[in-house]
C-alpha cells in the first residue's frame, strides 16, 4: 500500500511539474508577443509620418498610400490580442504591411527630391531601426513558441495543455517565400518610373 501511495505521489508530482512547465512557457509566449506588439506599435506610429513626407513628392502613388493606410488600420486592431488562435492573422497582416512599406521605400528611389530629403532619410533610418527591433522580438517570440510546442506535444503535454490554458498552438513567425526571394527593381517598376 505504501508503495502505491509513493508511486501516486511521484506521478502526481511529475504531472504537476509538467503542468507548471506548460504554464511558464505559455506565459513566456505571451511576454514575447507583448514585445513584438510594442515594436509593431512603434512601426505603426512611424507610418503616418512616412506617408506625410512621401505624399509631398509622390503624388502618383495614391493607391499605394491607401493600401498602406488600410493595412495599418487593420494591423492596429490586432495589437494586444493574446488569443493564440488569432495570432496568425496578426502576423499575416503585419507581413503585408511591411511589404507595402518596403514598396513605398523602393518607389521613393525614383523621386530624387524625396530620396535626398533630410526628413525622409531620417524617417527611413528610424523605420529601419524599428524593423531591426521587430526582427529581434520575433526571434524571441519564435523561441518561446518552440519551447511551448515542445512542452505540449511531448507526453504528457497533450493531456495537460488544455488544463494549462493552451487551447490553440501559437504559430511561428515565418517570412513569406516572396520576402526570402532576391529583390528586383522590375518588381516595383514594371514600366518606367515617373520623373517626379
Amino acid at each position: 500500500m505504501f508503495t502505491i501511495i509513493v508511486i501516486l505521489v511521484i506521478v502526481c508530482g511529475a504531472l504537476y511539474l509538467w503542468y507548471a512547465s506548460i504554464v511558464t512557457r505559455k506565459n513566456a509566449v505571451l511576454e514575447a508577443l507583448g514585445g513584438v506588439d510594442a515594436q509593431l506599435q512603434q512601426r505603426h506610429d512611424l507610418i503616418p509620418n512616412v506617408l506625410t513626407i512621401a505624399k509631398t513628392f509622390m503624388a502618383h502613388e495614391t493607391e499605394l498610400f491607401s493600401r498602406i493606410a488600410r493595412l495599418r488600420e487593420a494591423a492596429s486592431a490586432h495589437l494586444g490580442d493574446k488569443d493564440f488562435s488569432r495570432v496568425g492573422d496578426k502576423l499575416t497582416i503585419e507581413k503585408q504591411l511591411g511589404a507595402e512599406v518596403g514598396r513605398l521605400f523602393a518607389r521613393a528611389e525614383a523621386y530624387p527630391e524625396l530620396k535626398s530629403d533630410a526628413t525622409m532619410i531620417e524617417a527611413q533610418r528610424s523605420y529601419q531601426d524599428v524593423e531591426t527591433n521587430i526582427a529581434a522580438a520575433r526571434r524571441f517570440y519564435n523561441t518561446a513558441v518552440g519551447d511551448l510546442r515542445n512542452a505540449i506535444q511531448i507526453f504528457p503535454g497533450p493531456m495537460l495543455a488544455r488544463a494549462a490554458g493552451v487551447e490553440a498552438t501559437p504559430p511561428f513567425f515565418q517570412a513569406d517565400q516572396e520576402a526570402r526571394a532576391p529583390v528586383s527593381a522590375a518588381t516595383f517598376f514594371p514600366t518606367a518610373p515617373p520623373n517626379g
